[in-house]
């Protein structure tokens, strides 16, 4: 981490040690004093400050790092993980949704069909992309994509990243809750392997809309959560403001969500989040996806569809005493 670009609040020291450290380094190229032995401190310090603080983020500073305007999207997996990606685009109904993207592309040789969200880098990509809000005709493409996998037998990989569907009344008009409840009806009998990450933010029916998979993973920095915590806020104080302790009523963060069994793992991110060092996370992901579906494929189809629906069908089962 040589410069901290955009830093959270809670980033102040990292970004005060970095400062500390470009000031020794000028000071050292002005008067060429030796002044190794002062940056080997300053810099142990800053590997030590940030292992700890990341090892310890609350809930809403997870939803922050979700968020960070350089965190790697969809687009981007596509591009460091992929040899190729053809995009295709419609759902033969009503449209193309810029906020759902998705095609075949192949990862070390083997042919996959990729959907995703993409939330855009800059305020016009973002309007482009309704900011990765898909509204009814985005989980139509998408379960198109996915029927035209299951013809073929390729894989599917989902990578969520969403604020939520779309809620405008157009969207409520042409059958956004239908639309969502179809995926997960197709999603969980599809004849290939499906494979999920949180990416980023994982919010309500957004998210799940292309979250029903064989194996779902959280980055370590993400949050999965049948709301956000402003609107949870928003609804049960009135206000934004308590929109920290909502986050730690949601239990949304991917420690949370391991521990209640809703996700099968949690990848780890660079030190410092994923925007860190986007091609390593990149690489991580790619290996993940690579010994998953080395064991997906050999399993019998019917007994990989069974294993799906009983593995979501038990959650939020609870036994009484």
């Amino acid at each position: 981490m040589e410069q901290i670009k955009t830093s959270f609040d809670f980033e102040k020291p990292l970004a005060e040690l970095v400062q500390q450290i470009e000031k020794v380094k000028q000071v050292a190229d002005k008067t060429k004093v030796d002044m190794s032995a002062t940056l080997a401190e300053l810099e142990e310090k800053l590997e030590q400050t940030q292992k700890t603080l990341y090892s310890h983020l609350t809930g809403w500073q997870k939803v922050q790092m979700s968020r960070h305007p350089e965190r790697p999207q969809t687009l981007d997996y596509i591009s460091m993980i992929c040899d190729d990606f053809i995009e295709m685009h419609g759902d033969r109904t009503v449209g193309d949704d810029k906020a759902i993207i998705g095609g075949f592309a192949t990862i070390d040789g083997k042919t996959v069909m990729i959907i995703g969200h993409q939330k855009g880098k800059n305020t016009k990509e973002r309007q482009y992309r309704n900011f990765g809000m898909a509204n009814p005709e985005g989980y139509r493409k998408a379960l198109r994509l996915m029927r035209l996998a299951e013809k073929f037998n390729k894989p599917v990989i989902s990578f969520i990243d969403t604020m939520g569907a779309y809620p405008g009344l157009e969207a409520e008009e042409r059958g956004q809750g239908e639309a969502i409840a179809r995926n997960l009806l197709e999603m969980s009998v599809l004849k290939v392997p499906i494979l999920c990450f949180v990416v980023g933010e994982g919010a309500s029916g957004g998210a799940l809309g292309i979250g029903i998979g064989d194996k779902v993973y959280m980055l370590e920095h993400t949050w999965y959560s049948v709301i956000s915590p402003e609107s949870c806020s928003s609804i049960l104080w009135r206000s934004w403001d308590y929109k920290e302790r909502a986050a730690e009523c949601l239990r949304l963060t991917s420690d949370d969500m391991f521990e209640n069994k809703l996700i099968d793992g949690i990848i780890k991110e660079p030190l410092g989040g994923a925007h860190q060092n986007p091609e390593q996370m990149a690489g991580t992901i790619k290996k993940q996806i690579l010994d998953d579906l080395k064991t997906l494929t050999k399993e019998k189809t019917e007994k990989m569809i069974a294993t799906r629906i009983d593995k979501f069908c038990a959650m939020g089962v609870v036994v009484e005493g």
